[in-house]
């Protein structure tokens, strides 16, 4: 005899995304605020710091002494923070997780004890996975210190490391308990990884909103200059797109086979592995986004003004249309891979429109082939040939498309 018992289970989650400037000062409740919120005592905090981070901001480690100092009532130190290697590389083994892991056993934390983050999405990615493995899950505050890590990889519910020679081939679903854009930090980031950032920004836009594309669209010159007050506009607007959709989409663990917001990163990913992290991940988005708005607009889906649109925004932001890893990527495989890591049937976002997006479960390889070649003809390796071969190599894929 077959028995069967049902459970059904709802649980709910709140996290708070805040935006503001030099957190550690004393005189900012803000942090001191969120501890309190879990009663009236000292709350052990460690803090695991990007090396990156600390080397653009040597006297992070002693402003954070001097907060502890000042709201002495509601943090206690596990001195001192814990410092790990920043980039992609510090995801790609469990070196730093087991550093964290053997400090929160080593200062006896539980699961009432905090966890804060400070750094790029790497390092939140391993700080965030540890937390959420030890004891079953510890307290996460993350602060992200890059754009790309304040507007999109900071603010979500997932943790990623990388192994088997996949991108976040392991990984956890764990809400942070608050999230902390402090602009202080963005600072002192070099361009190139100011710009990656604002591939997200794009990205997010759209699928989503055409209202903030245009916005960004319209100050692409000063984004590109990167002037705070644009920035820290399109940080805050993006980073309430991908809460939106994370709250409101009604698949915020990923059940589903469709994620929209991986739009572009299809081939974004594969570009990573392949390169071995030396294109960064906002630089990978842009060239997927390229190739993917491409696609659309040669299946019908987008207008050859609204490509245009798309191509200029990327390039006046500095970022890139093209890779020659591009060309020796095997699409069919990436393409599976991508289906494997969602799970169930292939679900490729792509663009009905500025602000629109569809799902599309089959893909025109031939086309997409040729889309791959169409870019590459933006390379700026290419752009230096002859213009008579210049102009054969556009022939040929116009003859392609026929």
């Amino acid at each position: 005899m077959m028995r069967k018992l049902d459970q059904k289970l709802q649980i709910s989650y709140q996290f708070s995304v805040f935006f503001g400037r030099d957190v550690f000062d004393p005189r900012q409740p803000l942090l001191a605020d969120l501890l309190s919120r879990t009663g009236p005592k000292a709350h052990r905090v460690l803090y695991v710091i990007d090396s990156g981070v600390v080397a653009s901001h040597p006297g992070l480690t002693g402003k954070i002494e001097g907060y502890r100092t000042a709201h002495s009532r509601t943090m206690e130190l596990c001195d001192p923070p814990l410092i790990v290697p920043g980039g992609e590389g510090c995801k790609s083994d469990f070196t730093a997780v087991d550093a964290i892991h053997e400090r929160i056993r080593s200062h006896r934390l539980c699961r009432q004890s905090f966890v804060a983050a400070i750094g790029g999405g790497a390092v939140l990615d391993v700080a965030g996975y540890a937390a959420a493995t030890a004891h079953r899950g510890l307290r996460l505050i993350r602060m992200p210190t890059t754009v790309l890590a304040q507007n999109d990889a900071g603010i979500g519910v997932k943790n990623g490391l990388n192994g088997m020679g996949r991108k976040n081939f392991i990984g956890t679903f764990a809400p942070p308990f608050a999230v902390i854009n402090d602009s202080i930090f963005l600072s002192s980031l070099p361009p190139r990884h100011l710009r990656a950032g604002m591939a997200e920004a794009v990205k997010v836009a759209l699928i989503k909103d055409k209202s903030f594309f245009n916005y960004l669209y319209t100050n692409r010159h000063q984004l590109a200059a990167f002037e705070p007050e644009e920035v820290e506009e399109s940080i805050h607007r993006c980073a309430a797109l991908h809460m939106d959709h994370i709250g409101t989409a009604g698949d915020p663990f990923e059940f589903g086979s469709a994620r929209p917001l991986d739009f572009g990163h299809w081939s974004a990913h594969r570009l990573e592995e392949m390169t071995a992290g030396s294109v960064l991940h906002g630089e990978a988005v842009a060239i997927g986004i390229a190739l993917d708005t491409l696609y659309s607009m040669h299946k019908g889906m987008l207008s050859e003004y609204e490509r245009g649109q798309i191509f200029r925004l990327l390039t006046d932001l500095g970022l890139p249309l093209y890779h020659p890893g591009l060309a020796e990527m095997d699409l069919t495989q990436a393409l599976n891979r991508f289906q494997e890591h969602l799970g169930g049937d292939l679900a490729v976002t792509m663009l009905n429109g500025i602000g629109r997006k569809v799902e599309v479960a089959r893909i025109d390889l031939p086309l997409l082939e040729s889309c791959v070649r169409q870019l590459a003809l933006l390379d700026p390796d290419y752009a230096n040939l002859p213009i008579s071969d210049r102009l054969t190599g556009m022939r040929q894929f116009q003859e392609e498309l026929g």
